[in-house]
């Protein structure tokens, strides 16, 4: 029955939810493979090392934002995978590089009430925290990727559509 009525909801959203929400889900699952794969072998794709993206905002961006970070959150709930910290942020950089919008992947540590070292990820673009904002506050960041946008490119790009 529960499985069910979330079918239902599901087919009541705007097909641009439903779109978004699916979209989610592959590159939740495209970061679980990057997660499993040796990180000296993916890293070259989270882009410039120890960089950061701006601070500055753009007010239409701040609504594609908070969309994408809802979907990465709910489907992450979906998932027949572990879908945490590192996932979820780099589900959010994939559909962020998509759409030509810049952000910042951060890595940081900590350690725990036992004294045992955990890690946490988050993804930040212009001010918004996309994912992981929850709990980066605990954490000192300890290594960070911008993925910054050619905008030459993007105009290049857009012009095919």
């Amino acid at each position: 029955m529960k499985f069910i009525k979330r079918v239902r909801n599901f087919l009541r959203l705007e097909t641009s939810q439903k779109l978004l929400l699916l979209e989610a889900f592959y590159y939740l699952g495209y970061g679980r493979v990057f997660k499993a794969l040796p990180f000296s072998k993916v890293v070259p794709t989270l882009g410039e090392h120890m960089e950061e993206t701006s601070f500055s905002s753009n007010n239409y961006d701040h609504v594609v934002l908070k969309n994408i970070s809802n979907a990465i959150y709910m489907m992450s709930n979906y998932t027949f995978w572990e879908s945490q910290c590192l996932v979820k942020a780099v589900a959010g950089m994939k559909m962020l590089e998509r759409r030509h919008i810049e952000s910042t992947l951060y890595l940081g540590t900590a350690k725990d009430n036992n004294g045992k070292l955990i890690a946490h990820a988050w993804l930040r673009s212009d001010s918004i925290y996309v994912t992981g904002s929850e709990e980066m506050d605990k954490f000192t960041v300890v290594s960070k990727f911008s993925k910054k946008i050619n905008i030459k490119k993007s105009k290049m790009d857009s012009n095919r559509i």
